[in-house]
């Protein structure tokens, strides 16, 4: 990164991204997230992002499955429940493979966004780790909070030594 310039996603993406196809079993996903030490992986079927399973998709699959609670007044019968809807919980609980389990459509940025872009992102939707995408929609990196984290540890010493030095 240049001085003075503003950061972007190049400078905190990781650029060796494994990815998983639709077909990959779970235990794969959840070896290949502990292997390469990141918190999702994009799934990727004839060259194309389709989706992305996370951490939270993983562990989301190890929790208990909320009932939806059916209450009758009258001749109506009325489903109460205000959380994830039951047959997302179920789907995501009985998957077996990427296919199953994956959040679909992808929330994506392009290599060329800023950092700060990123970070609204990340914060506004909720999302960690984001696929990096270049101008054709081709993956080409992986944005999570640990590199957002190293940037800002990389950034606040270089301030910290300036001032230090009287700079």
């Amino acid at each position: 990164m240049a001085p003075g310039t503003e950061p972007t996603v190049r400078d905190v993406m990781r650029s060796e991204v494994p990815t998983a196809s639709p077909a990959t079993p779970i235990a794969e996903l959840a070896r290949l997230m502990v292997e390469h030490h990141v918190p999702g992986l994009p799934v990727i079927a004839q060259g194309e992002l389709v989706g992305i399973v996370t951490e939270a998709d993983l562990i989301q699959r190890e929790a208990t499955v909320d009932m939806p609670s059916i209450v009758t007044f009258l001749d109506a019968v009325i489903v109460a429940d205000a959380g994830t809807p039951f047959e997302e919980e179920l789907r995501r609980v009985v998957a077996t493979t990427a296919e199953e389990l994956m959040t679909s459509p992808v929330i994506s940025i392009r290599d060329s966004a800023t950092v700060a872009e990123l970070a609204t992102l990340m914060l506004q939707q909720g999302i960690n780790p984001v696929p990096v995408v270049d101008d054709g929609r081709q993956i080409v990196g992986l944005a999570t909070r640990r590199g957002l984290i190293e940037l800002i540890a990389r950034l606040e010493s270089v301030s910290s030594r300036q001032d230090a030095d009287g700079s």
